[in-house]
């Protein structure tokens, strides 16, 4: 008996798929073929790899507007009731190399959202800065943030003439042809770099 259940289960089965494979036939040649063609170019242009060329170019162009270089990155220790809590903090600074130029600064738990905050910082706090012609400055600047005196002064010919994160903000501006000197003895970048920001913003006054 059960042999024989198979057997007809087995049949039912060949004819439902021969079934659907004929409804099949009968649609596509039913189809006319301008509907045919029409969807065949749809897929085409779904499955087009310049469009999503360009599309990711785009993207890139959108992303690319500024150019970022993290300058500090640290990872805080919080004694809590509990035990130890670990944070980052990211120091970032923020450039077109076209006279526009930020620094931001970012804590959170993770890196990435840190680093994040910190970019949103530096595009909020963004300057313009005032060059010459051959992308220098007019006069001497100098000022003191916190512990950190930076000064920054105009050398045609020179290059870029400077060291620690002094450099990395005159570059993301496009700053060239000047010297910088630290007056102080202070390691700490992000203050380095915030005491150059507001000496290039004497610049506009």
């Amino acid at each position: 008996m059960t042999e024989e259940k198979d057997i007809k289960v087995k049949e039912e089965n060949v004819k439902t798929e021969d079934l659907a494979t004929s409804n099949e036939v009968q649609a596509d040649a039913n189809t006319q073929p301008g509907e045919q063609q029409a969807s065949v170019a749809k897929d085409k242009k779904r499955n087009n790899p310049r469009k999503k060329k360009f599309a990711s170019r785009k993207r890139d162009e959108r992303k690319q507007e500024f150019e970022q270089k993290i300058i500090s990155m640290r990872r805080v220790t919080r004694v809590m009731a509990g035990g130890r809590r670990f944070s980052f903090s990211v120091a970032m600074v923020l450039g077109d190399k076209n006279g526009r130029v930020g620094v931001g600064l970012g804590k959170s738990n993770d890196t990435s959202l840190a680093i994040e905050k910190a970019m949103r910082d530096a595009k909020a706090n963004m300057i313009t800065v005032k060059r010459t012609e051959e992308n220098s400055i007019p006069f001497n600047v100098k000022y003191k943030f916190g512990s950190s005196e930076v000064e920054v002064r105009p050398a045609p010919g020179r290059g870029l003439v400077a060291g620690a994160s002094v450099r990395t903000v005159l570059d993301m501006a496009g700053i060239t042809d000047v010297t910088s000197k630290i007056w102080t003895r202070s390691k700490n970048q992000i203050n380095i770099a915030r005491a150059t920001i507001e000496a290039l913003k004497q610049l506009n006054d």
